[in-house]
């Protein structure tokens, strides 16, 4: 009876985390790779027909496109996990909220846009690093038109006239592109999952964004900090309902993360 118990807690788990890795337009193209399961395959009439075999082979599935990174500071990266945990509820959400209240959704999504355009040179160059002469390209035209048409960059007729999306490279993923592997799982403080490269990309992202060249550095960081809350107020509730879905966060969580960086690497 246990060993059932377990099963089904296991076809949960990797039912949420597979769901969790398609999620989003930061997760594009994992989509496609992940097994497909509908909701109509849990329904009492085929109860009865899902038996052990079945899980099984959803494990099996699943197994395929995990990717194993090693996490031997996990006591460290647990506790950092429930410190983000409280962080967010305490002071990330409570904020977010407020500044949901006062600032107009139009005005949010034309800042989003803004520092989507501030940041240009991060993905340019790293489409360069990569070879991707084809991601370049688009990115100079998205800021040429957004630049200008699209006043500043608060606009975003790049993608809503010409259908041009932006080009999502960063310095992690070209680490990657040259042969660095993840190194081990890490989780930073008020940021989140990453891994040893990724944080080494995630610096260096910092000194190919305009925004670090602002003086006094304060200005530059709070700046970054405000670009995190707005970003932030489009996703109230997803993390909630995370936790409500998965067993174990913080596993989940951890291969989420890995899933969605992995299928970015290799699109």
């Amino acid at each position: 009876m246990q060993a059932l118990v377990n099963k089904h807690h296991t076809a949960l788990l990797i039912f949420v985390s597979i769901a969790l890795a398609g999620m989003n337009s930061g997760c594009a193209g994992s989509a496609q790779n992940a097994p497909s399961v509908q909701a109509a395959d849990f329904t009492n009439d085929s109860a009865e027909e899902f038996d052990d075999e079945d899980f099984d082979l959803l494990e099996e599935e699943y197994a395929e496109q995990m990717v194993d990174v090693p996490d031997p500071l996990e006591p460290f990266n647990r506790t950092m996990f429930h410190v983000n945990d409280k962080l967010y509820f305490w002071v990330v959400k409570p904020v977010s909220n407020v500044y949901i209240a006062v600032i107009p959704e139009p005005a949010r999504l034309g800042i989003h846009n803004f520092f989507n355009n501030v940041t240009t040179p991060i993905r340019l160059i790293n489409c360069l690093l990569q070879g991707k002469g084809e991601g370049a390209g688009i990115e100079l035209r998205r800021f040429a038109i957004n630049t200008t048409c699209g006043i500043l960059g608060f606009g975003d007729p790049a993608l809503d006239q010409y259908g041009l999306e932006l080009v999502r490279e960063d310095l992690g993923q070209t680490l990657a592109v040259y042969g660095l592997g993840d190194g081990f799982y890490l989780v930073l403080p008020v940021l989140g999952p990453s891994t040893a490269r990724d944080s080494v990309g995630m610096a260096g992202d910092w000194f190919l964004s305009p925004v670090s060249y602002i003086e006094p550095t304060e200005l530059a960081v709070g700046i970054s900090a405000a670009r995190y809350m707005n970003k932030n107020s489009f996703k109230i509730g997803e993390y909630e309902s995370f936790k409500f879905m998965t067993i174990e966060p913080y596993i989940a969580m951890r291969q989420a993360y890995i899933q969605y960086r992995t299928s970015l690497i290799q699109e």
